[in-house]
């Protein structure tokens, strides 16, 4: 399943997650990364503070529908890719 995962994350955690994004995805941006995922969801909740840090995880699957996870704090409300 192939994801992008964009992050928000408070400066004292951003280089262990990027670090750690690094070993799984393919880094695109400054904070985001795409590729298949694996079991990196476990890995970085360990990393982020839920109350500060925001991951936001776009999964696409084979059907092209597009389903999105956030890991953290809530940044803003859902809205409608184009």
């Amino acid at each position: 399943m192939f994801v992008v995962v964009v992050y928000d994350i408070n400066v004292e955690r951003v280089t262990k997650v990027c670090a750690y994004l690094r070993k799984f995805l393919f880094r695109v941006q400054n904070s985001v990364f795409e590729g298949e995922i694996t079991r990196m969801k476990s890995g970085l909740k360990k990393i982020i503070v839920d109350q500060e840090d925001t991951i936001r995880i776009y999964i696409l699957p084979h059907d092209k529908v597009v389903r999105i996870e956030t890991m953290g704090k809530e940044i803003s409300e859902f809205c409608q890719i184009i």
